[in-house]
C-alpha cells in the first residue's frame, strides 16, 4: 500500500498546521525529514529539513505505530508553523521522497475503515463532526463516531446468531439428544431484535433533522408580514419587504441555530388567488414547501381560512401586532413583539420532537435496518409452522444478520464508499 501524505489541518494561515503521512514508508520518511530516528512511538521536537539539509522549520513530530494510529498504519504528524510558505516547502519535500503520493480526499479515513479502525456508521459519524454547525448535531454525530450504532448492531447480530445457530443445532442432529422445540427461545429472541429495530426506525426521521435541518415555514396572505418577520428573526435583511402585496415569489431560506438545533426558516410566498404566472408558481411552490416543513408558522385573522393544512404543533398568531390595541396572540417583525415568545415556542417544539431520534441518523441505515425486519417477520412467521420448515426460518435469519452487517459496513458497501469518501477535505 502506498505511503500518503497531506494537510490535515485548515487551509491557510494559521498558528499551527498539521501534516500527516501515513504508510509503511511513514516513519522514515519522517526521519529523512528530520534527519535522524524517531522514536517508534511518542513526540519529539525536530528542526525539519530538506534533501539538501536546508532546514525548513521547527515542528512538534509525532509519531505512532501500527495498529496504534487513526488508520492503523505506522503515522507521522508534523505540527508546523502554519504559514502557508512553510506547509508547502513540507509537503514539496514529502512529495520528492521515493515512494510518498499526496492522499485523495478522504482517503485516511478510508484506510482506518479497510484497517478496522473504524466501521462505515463511524465514517458517517466522523463526516458529520466535521460538518456540525450546533450543539445538537455535534451530539449526534459524536455518539456514531463513539461507536453507537455499530455497538447496537453487534448486540442484535448476536441475538440473531445464537437464534440461528439453535435452529441449526436443531437441523443438523434431529436424531441427537437437542432440544426439539426450539421454537419459544428463537421467537424471544427474534422479538426482542425486532422491537429494538422497531424503536430504532421510527427515530430515524427525527435524526436525520438533527443532522440536515429542521425546516420552518411562515405562511399566510399577502402583504401580512412574513417577510419582515423573517428578518427580524434572522436580524438582517434577508428578504426583500415592501407595502406591495405579492413582493416574494420565491422561497427565501435562512440558516439559524435555535437553542442548539439546525433550523432553516421559509419565508413563502403569499397565499392568494392570482392571474399572475409568475406569482402562481411561487404560490404553489410555497404550499408544497410549507406541507412538506417540519413546522409551520401562520400569520392569520381570526377565521382568516388559508389553504395550507395546519398539523400538529403548528403555530397560529395574528399578525402586526404594532398596529394592534389587544397583541396578546400577535406578533410584529416590525417592533419585535412577540418575537423572543415565538422563538422560544419554536425551540421547545423541536427539541420535544428531538427527544425522539434514535442513534441512526440516514436513510441508508433505515433500509439496512427496514430490510432486516422484514426478514424477522417471515422468520417469526415460518417457525409457527415447525421444525420442518426450520431450514427457511434459518435463511431469514441469515438474511437480517447481512442486513446488519451492511449496517457498518462489513459487506455489501462497496459501491458506496466512493459517495461517501467524496465528501471528505483532502487531509481527512
Amino acid at each position: 500500500m502506498d505511503t500518503i501524505f497531506a494537510l490535515a489541518s485548515a487551509q491557510g494561515k494559521a498558528g499551527v498546521a498539521v501534516i500527516r503521512v501515513s504508510g509503511p514508508l511513514a516513519l522514515a520518511a519522517g526521519a529523512q525529514l528530520c534527519g535522524g530516528d524517531l522514536p517508534a512511538r511518542g513526540t519529539s521536537l525536530r528542526i525539519l529539513q530538506d534533501e539538501s539539509g536546508e532546514r525548513l522549520d521547527e515542528a512538534l513530530v509525532l509519531s505512532f505505530t501500527a495498529p496504534h494510529s487513526f488508520t492503523g498504519e505506522n503515522t507521522v504528524e508534523l505540527q508546523t508553523h502554519g504559514s502557508t510558505a512553510v506547509v508547502s516547502s513540507v509537503l514539496d519535500s514529502l512529495g520528492r521522497i521515493e515512494g510518498l503520493r499526496m492522499a485523495d480526499p478522504g482517503e485516511f479515513t478510508r484506510r482506518a475503515l479497510e484497517n478496522g479502525n473504524l466501521d462505515l456508521a463511524q465514517v458517517e459519524g466522523l463526516a458529520d463532526l466535521i460538518d456540525a454547525e450546533t450543539e445538537a448535531q455535534r451530539k449526534q454525530a459524536q455518539v456514531i463516531l463513539a461507536g453507537g450504532l455499530g455497538k447496537l448492531a453487534e448486540a442484535w447480530r448476536v441475538k440473531l446468531i445464537r437464534a440461528a445457530s439453535l435452529i441449526e443445532v436443531t437441523i443438523d442432529f434431529a436424531d441427537e439428544d437437542v432440544p426439539v422445540d426450539v421454537t419459544p427461545e428463537v421467537s424471544e429472541l427474534l422479538a426482542d431484535v425486532q422491537a429494538g429495530l422497531e424503536k430504532e426506525t421510527a427515530g430515524v426521521r427525527i435524526a436525520e433533522r438533527i443532522r440536515s435541518g429542521f425546516e420552518v415555514a411562515i405562511v399566510g396572505a399577502p402583504n401580512v408580514g412574513k417577510s419582515t418577520l423573517l428578518n427580524a428573526l434572522a436580524g438582517r435583511e434577508a428578504a426583500i419587504t415592501s407595502e406591495y402585496a405579492g413582493t416574494t415569489r420565491d422561497i427565501i431560506e435562512v440558516r439559524m441555530d435555535l437553542a442548539g438545533l439546525p433550523v432553516t426558516l421559509l419565508d413563502t410566498a403569499g397565499l392568494r388567488d392570482t392571474d399572475d404566472h409568475v406569482e402562481g408558481i411561487g404560490i404553489a411552490l410555497a404550499r408544497k414547501r410549507a406541507q412538506d416543513a417540519d413546522l409551520r408558522v401562520f400569520l392569520a385573522e381570526l377565521g382568516e381560512v388559508l389553504d395550507v393544512e395546519m398539523q400538529q404543533g403548528d403555530i397560529r398568531l395574528l399578525p402586526k401586532a404594532d398596529l394592534r390595541d389587544d397583541a396578546g396572540d400577535a406578533i410584529s417583525g416590525q417592533s419585535g413583539q412577540g418575537i423572543d415568545r415565538l422563538v422560544d415556542h419554536i425551540s421547545k417544539v423541536l427539541q420535544n420532537r428531538s427527544a425522539q431520534a434514535g442513534i441512526a441518523t440516514r436513510a441508508r441505515h433505515r433500509d439496512a435496518m427496514l430490510s432486516a425486519l422484514v426478514s424477522l417477520s417471515e422468520a417469526q412467521e415460518i417457525l409457527q409452522r415447525g421444525p420442518e420448515f426450520y431450514d427457511i426460518a434459518a435463511e431469514e435469519m441469515r438474511s437480517a444478520i447481512r442486513a446488519l452487517e451492511m449496517l457498518v459496513g462489513r459487506i455489501g458497501v462497496e459501491n458506496l464508499l466512493d459517495e461517501i469518501f467524496s465528501s471528505f477535505c483532502l487531509g481527512k
